[in-house]
């Protein structure tokens, strides 16, 4: 399968890499290009310098930006050298609404769009264990499955245009609500005079255990908190959540609280911190 990739960050270029590893041709393209040609040289793959050169003539094209308009922009520079019958896979974590309006683009040219965020982080893409949620036709994302595959354990077909995009939404809102948790049981734990390392074995076995739990206690109880899914991006991500929230009346009280702490943890300096910072707020 021909494949053009645009975005070849810390979740794009792990994820295009797996992609030629599979034996499809792939041409990348980023906004730097120093890092499409380092990414080529090292991977194999071809040095795209623009998105319609990594589009021209692919079978597939994937899109991992930074937002909103960022997508808009992308999908228009890619769709005129896409051929008919195309498929884009866009695995930005964006707003529903962009998610049906590049649909809507795309299928009036015919092209299939695919709304496919993903969950996992870094650690996923670099393993090839990310979890797609995907919104669209469900035929075109059939044809393009065992590409993305590649660097995926599970894809999760959801519904029409947008439903991928919803699905992410439902995965920070849950992620929110058990970091914050995590937070103020290790900062009790802390006050309370425990043994961390040995509450944690204590708790970890029941209930209360989780991914983050068992990928975060530790560092969280040491204060380290320079690795793994930023604050900035989280934020952005809330946003997305408390905008639609607003718009279909769901009622998210405590997504729009852990918002704020998110906000408070940005003025401490730790935009780029992992979200499990959410304890560095708390002074034990």
């Amino acid at each position: 399968m021909r494949i053009g990739f645009a975005g070849l960050g810390v979740m794009g270029g792990p994820m295009a890499r797996h992609l030629v590893k599979a034996g499809s041709e792939v041409a990348g393209y980023n906004r730097s290009p120093d890092k499409a040609r380092a990414w080529a040289e090292v991977e194999g793959g071809r040095f795209a310098a623009s998105v319609a050169e990594a589009a021209e003539g692919a079978d597939l094209f994937v899109l991992c930006v930074g937002n909103d308009d960022d997508v808009r922009q992308v999908v228009g520079e890619a769709l005129p050298a896409l051929k008919a019958g195309a498929v884009i896979v866009d695995h930005t974590t964006t707003s529903a609404r962009v998610a049906r309006e590049m649909s809507a683009l795309c299928a009036a040219q015919g092209v299939a769009f695919i709304d496919a965020p993903v969950s996992g982080g870094q650690a996923g893409a670099e393993n090839g264990q990310l979890s797609v949620m995907a919104g669209g036709d469900a035929g075109a994302l059939e044809t393009v499955r065992p590409a993305v595959m590649a660097y995926s354990k599970a894809i999760q077909h959801m519904g029409p245009s947008g439903s991928g995009q919803l699905t992410k939404m439902v995965n920070q809102i849950a992620i929110a609500g058990v970091v914050q948790g995590l937070a103020e049981a290790v900062h009790f734990a802390q006050v309370a005079g425990l043994d961390t390392d040995a509450a944690y074995d204590a708790v970890s076995k029941g209930a209360a255990q989780s991914w983050q739990m068992d990928n975060r206690w530790k560092t969280a109880a040491r204060g380290e908190f320079e690795f793994g899914f930023a604050v900035d991006w989280m934020r952005k991500d809330l946003g997305l959540v408390l905008d639609e929230a607003r718009a279909n009346g769901a009622r998210l009280s405590l997504t729009a609280l852990v918002d704020q702490f998110y906000a408070e943890v940005q003025a401490m300096g730790g935009n780029r911190w992992d979200t499990s910072s959410l304890k560095a707020r708390l002074k034990s």
